[in-house]
């Protein structure tokens, strides 16, 4: 297990230390820290102690699997401490009797609630996507974009999912192979470029990587169609064509427009260009 970010976040200008493990993909937190700023206790070890006894007497799933990470105490000496990740957290806050802790539990029922909504009218969840997109601050155009990607990721899913090809691990490696045929990075390597950790790659993408990705995965399904592959290795071979059609489109743009299509910029920085180009054009209409 690989920690390659050991740090205090502040919630509340109370710390809490975090840790983000690279090979899970997966950010962990101190959860004595975290009972100390919800409960206010003199004792949060102690008050821990006794609330992981309990979760486990009744059979708590989530508590048994909570584990020890090496973090940065207060002395600066690196010592073993329990920690979880946050479907792990959401669910031991729900067991914390404190005033603190119910806009989290509030939260969680509103999740639970849409969830349930949107498994009744799938069309909610389009609806929500779109809203949420839009409170970010990503433009129109992006945003249909964005849900046309989705649209493709899908029916590149399904068609694997008829080839025999597993969730999961399977997923995630074919997924590299297209990525890395187009652009020249695993998804990992291209989200270390942007600085992202569990932000959504594609989220973080400019309109023609974007475009790109969507080129890569619809010629990788419309290439497996023909082809019918039969072993994962079959798969694997047809996700490398897939990627290298884009990676060809890729190169033909970067020729012509003299300048690399891929950004290390992430949805941030990119929103902040839009943003101080709008301001430009506003300002010299008034002036």
């Amino acid at each position: 297990m690989q920690i390659i970010n050991d740090k205090v976040q502040l919630f509340e200008d109370q710390p809490i230390r975090t840790a983000w493990v690279e090979d899970e993909e997966e950010w962990y937190f101190s959860i004595v820290d975290v009972v100390q700023v919800l409960t206010e206790s003199a004792d949060a070890t102690a008050y821990w102690r006794k609330m992981k006894q309990r979760l486990k007497e009744e059979g708590n799933e989530t508590v048994t699997n909570c584990h020890g990470l090496k973090m940065t105490a207060a002395d600066g000496k690196k010592r073993l401490t329990d920690v979880a990740n946050t479907e792990q957290l959401l669910r031991i806050i729900q067991s914390i009797p404190s005033k603190k802790a119910e806009p989290f539990k509030l939260w969680l029922a509103q999740v639970g609630r849409e969830r349930i909504e949107e498994v009744i009218d799938p069309e909610l969840t389009i609806e929500r996507a779109l809203e949420t997109y839009a409170k970010k601050g990503y433009s129109r155009e992006w945003i249909n974009q964005r849900l046309q990607a989705i649209q493709v990721r899908k029916e590149l899913t399904d068609e694997w999912d008829k080839r025999g090809v597993k969730k999961g691990v399977e997923y995630a490696i074919l997924t590299d192979e297209i990525s890395k045929a187009w652009s020249g990075m695993t998804t990992r390597e291209y989200k270390n470029l942007k600085g992202l950790k569990k932000e959504n790659l594609r989220d973080n993408m400019s309109t023609l990587e974007l475009v790109l990705n969507m080129l890569a995965e619809a010629t990788t399904t419309e290439i497996s169609k023909q082809k019918q592959p039969e072993t994962f290795e079959e798969n694997r071979m047809v996700a490398i064509e897939g990627g290298e059609a884009a990676g060809e489109a890729r190169l033909a743009v970067e020729k012509r427009t003299s300048k690399p299509v891929i950004t290390s910029r992430n949805a941030t920085q990119l929103q902040n260009i839009v943003t101080g180009l709008l301001e430009s054009e506003v300002s010299n209409d008034e002036a």
